[in-house]
């Protein structure tokens, strides 16, 4: 079995763990536990408190102590036996306890992901821009695989959606003990300094102009995807209750209507590398940043009936806004950095997209759509989404002004680096 195979089916996983109860957990919340509505926000929360320090924190371990791929795995059985647990839960205050134990031993693994891939793939000496995308489409593959089983199954708002994941994550970790060697290079340096002891040095990252605002502006980007995972399915549920939409094919199946923005990333992932090599990493994310726009700007005009060609196209679109920031993001830490702190780094960008990112795109979004478009429990949805619009607009003309950036065609890395 060829390794770029193997790496093939540990990002299938990877995703196909996520996708099985990230977009369905809202219905399982109302329509099999009906649990209170105020409660709910909390749940996406988890995964924002946990990136903001586990996947920092397993960086350093990997780049110091553990080999990433044997961290992986534990992290994986961990991640096994709390998904198992779930379905045990009978009130939503312990089940946010179990959730954040869920994301925390999940979230850092996305980064551990990337990590072990590029280093098995420069072991081989392998162009990472070039083939690393190829590799990591499988990943959004298995989210949408993923999708598809849960709700043909009809497990939607069931609890065997968490058992699905569970099995996903086991098969994930004993795999991951079957992947090459992927040592701490960390700990290769005989003279070290007091912050490489403690596996801080990453953080000296912040002191470079360029990534400290590259940083930045994935935080506002993360922020943009929460908005998505927390609202796009509860979006289409509310349809349910008008009854020209009730029964269209949107409302009863809105995880499959959702996937379509993840089988439009497996066609972006592919192209990454001609971007990359094309336009640079600063116009690639100005290209996600303009696809974020009309994202929100589709969705707060589209509906299930005749609007639903626009629901189809933001779906299409997402596609560009998510893989154009978060896998060329990616990229971009991987060329940038030393090997040594590989793992820290991924840590570090994971952090900000999905933990301060996503937190404050929680928080915020919340407090504006609770105090400025909700009336009587009925959400101004066309001001919600517009809102949103407006928000990431913004974002794109100031990341246009203050991301400095030269960019040459077809040098990647030294384009990067300098």
């Amino acid at each position: 079995m060829s390794i770029r195979f193997r790496l093939i089916i540990m990002n299938f996983l990877q995703f196909f763990i996520w996708a099985c109860w990230l977009i369905t957990i809202g219905a399982y919340w109302f329509q099999y536990k009906h649990w209170p509505v105020a409660e709910f926000g909390a749940i996406f929360s988890t995964m924002g408190i946990a990136s903001l320090f586990m996947p920092t924190l397993t960086g350093i371990i990997a780049d110091k102590w553990v080999s990433a791929e044997k961290l992986y795995g534990i992290l994986h059985l961990l991640g096994a036996a709390a998904l198992m647990y779930i379905p045990q839960v009978d009130n939503p205050k312990e089940f946010f306890w179990v959730i954040l134990l869920v994301v925390i031993f999940y979230m850092p693994t996305i980064a551990l992901a990337n990590s072990i891939a590029y280093t098995i793939l420069n072991n081989t000496q392998t162009d990472i821009v070039k083939d690393f995308p190829p590799i990591r489409v499988w990943g959004t593959v298995g989210f949408v695989v993923a999708l598809w089983v849960v709700s043909l199954t009809g497990n939607e708002t069931s609890p065997n959606q968490f058992y699905i994941a569970a099995g996903a994550a086991l098969a994930l970790a004993l795999y991951s003990f079957t992947l090459p060697n992927c040592p701490p290079l960390a700990a290769q340096s005989d003279k070290k300094t007091f912050a490489e002891m403690l596996g801080l040095n990453a953080f000296a990252l912040f002191k470079d102009a360029k990534i400290a605002m590259f940083f930045i502006f994935s935080m506002f980007l993360g922020a943009s995807l929460q908005l998505t995972n927390a609202y796009g399915d509860t979006f289409l549920h509310d349809f349910a209750g008008i009854g020209l939409y009730k029964d269209t094919m949107a409302v009863k199946y809105p995880a499959i209507i959702m996937s379509i923005s993840q089988i439009s990333e497996t066609l972006f992932i592919l192209a990454i590398p001609f971007f990359l090599k094309r336009f640079g990493i600063k116009q690639v994310m100005l290209f996600s940043m303009i696809a974020w726009i009309l994202r929100f700007g589709l969705l707060a005009y589209g509906n299930p009936g005749s609007g639903l060609w626009m629901i189809i196209l933001s779906c299409i679109v997402y596609g560009m806004a998510f893989d154009f920031f978060n896998i060329s993001g990616s990229l971009f830490i991987e060329t940038y950095t030393s090997p040594k702190i590989r793992a820290s780094a991924q840590g570090l960008f994971m952090m900000m997209v999905n933990g301060f990112g996503a937190i404050s795109g929680s928080l915020i979004s919340g407090f504006i759509i609770e105090k400025y478009f909700t009336n009587n429990e009925t959400k101004d949805w066309t001001g919600i989404w517009l809102s949103f619009s407006i928000y990431s607009l913004v974002v794109a003309v100031l990341f246009a002004i203050l991301f400095k950036h030269k960019h040459e065609k077809n040098l990647i890395k030294d384009d990067i680096r300098h």
